[in-house]
């Protein structure tokens, strides 16, 4: 196969995201741009939606619908988040295959490139560097632009060497269209069996592909992307960070807990990213009650100096931010 037709490389990567990417390095010395072939799988994603123009909808469909994208933000925001990017805190390696899988039928990549590219976001955050900051190239570039990028392509295994260890989790992250893929074909199935066996629900096999597969997940990328946009662009500043996030409740909310971009900014160790009782962070109390079961354990908790350097008045600069 040849290996220096760019078109070729970037269609065999629909499949295989580490073919062509042996020269990580000066992949990623490429100039920022859009790419047309990266486009559409997106343009293909959010056109999926109007199938419901011809599918209708039922309140199994759109219940399903929910369910998923709120099992698989948790995935996102817990897991592909606060444990891969960050470890703050711990579990065993059976639980971090299955959170990786259903992370992984997001359609947001695999999680050591998730992990790869948020880790390099904390480095340079808003500056020069970062992939994906509004400050640089405004809101559509930080929000899905810089993905169509080749440059940001390749998964940079040097940053996740404690990921890179696990062959499974580098499998998935290799073949990171595999589960959305596979979702998309039981959800065709499901919707096929229930409408033969449980007719009054009213479902099909389209329906609940366009409503559990197409709507959900184009809801749940949309909404993870405005962490990286809008979190630089709305809400307040309670830390001096040297960037631009925000806290913001309404993305919290949509978010499960992200949108206190902020916060976690300042202290990205921390499990917690609501500091006080009203910042909502959905994400966190199911962790916790997670930890419960023994399922993971070591949660981080917010470092008492969030509260009392607020307290004193101080003024927070980004070199105080903990590791």
């Amino acid at each position: 196969m040849n290996r220096n037709n760019p078109f070729v490389v970037s269609l065999v990567q629909w499949f295989d995201a580490d073919f062509g990417c042996e020269a990580g390095e000066k992949i990623r010395a490429k100039p920022d741009k859009v790419e047309l072939i990266r486009v559409l799988p997106f343009l293909f994603l959010h056109l999926g939606c109007l199938g419901v123009i011809w599918t209708g909808w039922s309140w199994t469909a759109v219940g399903i619908a929910v369910g998923l994208y709120l099992v698989r933000m948790f995935a996102i925001t817990a897991f592909y988040h606060r444990y891969f990017s960050h470890k703050t805190f711990s579990t065993s390696r059976p639980m971090q295959f299955l959170f990786a899988l259903i992370g992984a039928s997001s359609a947001q990549r695999g999680p050591l490139w998730w992990a790869c590219q948020h880790r390099h976001h904390h480095q340079h955050s808003d500056d020069a560097h970062d992939a994906h900051s509004p400050r640089r190239r405004g809101f559509w570039w930080a929000h899905v632009g810089w993905i169509t990028s080749a440059r940001n392509f390749p998964t940079d295994y040097s940053r996740v060497k404690d990921l890179a260890k696990f062959p499974e989790l580098v499998f998935l992250n290799r073949f990171d269209t595999l589960l959305p893929v596979l979702l998309a074909a039981a959800l065709f199935f499901l919707g096929g069996f229930l409408h033969s066996h449980f007719p009054a629900l009213g479902v099909t096999g389209g329906q609940l592909l366009v409503w559990g597969f197409f709507i959900s997940t184009t809801l749940l990328i949309n909404a993870t992307s405005s962490i990286n946009s809008l979190a630089h662009l709305i809400g307040k500043k309670r830390y001096e960070t040297g960037d631009d996030s925000r806290n913001s409740l309404l993305l919290a909310l949509i978010t499960l807990g992200e949108g206190w971009h902020n916060n976690h900014h300042r202290y990205m160790s921390s499990t917690r990213q609501g500091f006080y009782w009203w910042e909502i962070d959905i994400s966190f109390y199911l962790l916790k009650a997670l930890s419960w079961t023994g399922l993971i354990w070591n949660l981080r908790p917010v470092p008492l100096d969030a509260y009392r350097k607020l307290k004193q008045g101080e003024k927070m600069t980004q070199n105080e931010r903990t590791s």
